[in-house]
Formats: C-alpha cells, sequence, structure tokens
C-alpha cells in the first residue's frame, strides 16, 4: 500500500489562519445578538423591533458580503397586516412591504408565528456597520418578542468576497 504524505503549504499550527489562505465564501467572523425582552409596536412607519436586537461587524474588506439572519416570535392582534425588514444603518435593506409579512385575516383576532428573515449583503465598507431588525403595523398591535428558545437573535456573518 502506497504512503500519502501530507505538507504543511504555509500554515503554522500554532497561529490563528490568515484570511488570506481562505478562500472566497469562507466564514470570516460571525456576530449574535440576542435579546428576551417582550416588545409592541402600533406604528404604521418602520421602528426599531428592539434596541437590543441588533449587530454590529466591521468588514475587512470592501469586497466581502455580511449575511444576516435574524429570528423571533411575532404576535398580531386584530385583524392586521405586520411587516418585519432588516436595515443597514438608516438603509432599509428591502422595500416598504419588508422581508416577512404577517396576516391576520379579515376575520382573524390574533395570530401568533415565528419569524426569520435572512439577507445577502454586499456594504461596500470597511466601517463598523450596524444591522437591525426594524417593524410597522397596518393597523392593530404587533407583540414582539423572544423565539422558541426563549430569545430572539440577529446574527451576521462576513463572507470572504
Amino acid at each position: 500500500m502506497p504512503l500519502t504524505q501530507l505538507r504543511n503549504l504555509g500554515i503554522v499550527s500554532n497561529a490563528a489562519i490568515a484570511t488570506t489562505k481562505l478562500g472566497t465564501g469562507a466564514v470570516l467572523q460571525v456576530v449574535t445578538a440576542t435579546d428576551s425582552t417582550q416588545r409592541s409596536t402600533t406604528s404604521t412607519s418602520y421602528v426599531t423591533g428592539s434596541n437590543t436586537l441588533s449587530v454590529s461587524i466591521t468588514p475587512s474588506s470592501t469586497s466581502n458580503k455580511i449575511f444576516i439572519i435574524t429570528n423571533f416570535i411575532a404576535f398580531l392582534d386584530e385583524p392586521s397586516e405586520a411587516f418585519f425588514t432588516i436595515f443597514r444603518g438608516a438603509t432599509n435593506l428591502s422595500g416598504a412591504n419588508g422581508m416577512a409579512t404577517l396576516y391576520t385575516g379579515a376575520t382573524s383576532k390574533q395570530i401568533t408565528a415565528p419569524i426569520s428573515m435572512s439577507y445577502l449583503d454586499l456594504p461596500n465598507t470597511t466601517s463598523s456597520t450596524t444591522y437591525q431588525v426594524y417593524i410597522k403595523v397596518s393597523s392593530g398591535t404587533l407583540n414582539f418578542s423572544a423565539f422558541t428558545n426563549g430569545t430572539a437573535s440577529i446574527t451576521a456573518f462576513e463572507i470572504a468576497g
């Protein structure tokens, strides 16, 4: 049986792997924020779903991408619609109707649903960038709360471009 030889191609075993050794699509960093506080809104304009359900990440290159995932529970009262989106700073990353919508129907009084959103962003910066969940309703009251594990979350992944 022939012997297989593995050679070290410049990665030192006791040092961190340099990002120059990683290829396109590699995950370079991950930042997560959680919130277990229930919040509510009656706003018909986008407002922050939570002051703490946001993450800040500093890309290491302008060509890198940021992948954002968020999970939480929403409780909507009265016949209404609720809209959910992710903002980068002051920029809504989706249209006016958001990335996710919750609708009670014309006769329903209440609906509870898990909401998950994801977005691949190209911020083109090496400055600290903040991503945050925003919510609004067409009417009625929206309660925004923790996901099934007891905590609402938002996670940002820096992906090598």
